[in-house]
């Protein structure tokens, strides 16, 4: 170690940042975390500590990183779910103006997967499937409210069938549940389920996305789009901080994030778990923010998910 001469000020950061995830282990928040992680040292100077606080999909992780000192020692993976909690009135937070962006890492969009022992071929099948067995295809989600629960409130809608929603902890369980044969579909990360079309364990039907995924294993996978259905929206993962934090510590995180996630090994490590970067500064993250909250109310209103929601709640 190289001793650094003394200031009057202390250096910032002079110990390890703590990176809150708001879901269990191996969803795609916990994966971004995982790859930052690995590059933290080289151009923030100190480790990310990630530390996982799953429940209330996602409202008790961001809850803590919204009640954060902003020193700039606790950050937090962000997802588009941060957007939708607020909406419901299930958070202690307004997230979008109790919180700051520090960047966009990646955006993904979701697919719909079934177990590849069941005989759906196509989306087509399903549908049919679902026709004329109203009620009994059951739908594994992270939880009420969660962006793959609004995803599969709204492929019911836009294919008029029926599903039973089955609310997990997180994505992780939800997957385990889906290879387990607990529940027939799911909305999943595509990283989460790439090894397990490889293996042959688990069929891929649709992607949320408004092109097909580039990725050579899921390429062959039309979108919902294509299938004539109206299911386009796309997950993102970001850095975001508690809203006070002053200018010189958001600055140095801005600038050490851009500098791991723009980096050629970032982006391999990334994609190796199926996910494309795709940078946006803090300025370019929050117009996002706006933009997606807009849109998602929307959809929240026309598929009458929200009224379903705050019914259930009660």
């Amino acid at each position: 170690m190289q001793s650094t001469p003394a200031t009057t000020t202390t250096k910032y950061p002079d110990k390890p940042i703590t990176v809150i995830v708001p879901f269990s282990a191996g969803g795609g928040l916990d994966l971004t975390a995982r790859s930052l992680e690995k590059l933290a040292p080289k151009y923030l100077g100190q480790p990310l500590i990630v530390v996982n606080k799953p429940g209330g999909a996602g409202a008790i992780g961001w809850g803590e990183l919204a009640g954060a000192s902003p020193d700039g020692y606790t950050v937090g993976i962000t997802g588009i779910d941060m957007l939708l909690l607020p909406l419901y009135g299930s958070a202690k937070y307004d997230y979008p103006t109790a919180l700051t962006p520090i960047a966009q890492v990646a955006a993904s969009p979701m697919v719909l997967a079934v177990q590849a022992n069941k005989p759906w071929q196509t989306l087509d099948d399903l549908i049919k499937y679902a026709k004329k067995n109203p009620g009994e295809l059951k739908f594994g989600h992270g939880g009420v409210g969660s962006f793959p629960h609004l995803l599969g409130e709204m492929f019911g809608q836009a294919a008029s069938i029926t599903i039973e929603q089955v609310p997990f902890s997180g994505a992780g369980e939800a997957t385990a549940a889906l290879l387990g044969g607990h529940v027939q579909l799911s909305f999943v990360n595509p990283m989460v389920v790439k090894e397990h079309m490889k293996n042959g364990t688990v069929r891929v039907l649709a992607v949320t996305g408004e092109q097909r995924i580039s990725d050579p294993v899921l390429a062959q996978v039309p979108t919902f789009k294509e299938q004539g259905l109206d299911v386009i929206l796309t997950n993102w993962y970001g850095v975001a901080v508690p809203k006070e934090m002053p200018v010189q510590v958001k600055n140095k995180l801005s600038e050490g994030f851009k500098a791991i996630i723009t980096d050629p090994e970032f982006v391999k490590s990334m994609s190796n778990v199926g996910l494309k970067v795709e940078y946006l500064g803090p300025q370019e993250s929050q117009t996002k923010w706006l933009a997606d909250s807009q849109k998602l109310t929307k959809t929240l209103q026309d598929t009458g998910v929200l009224e379903k929601i705050k019914s259930q709640r009660k």
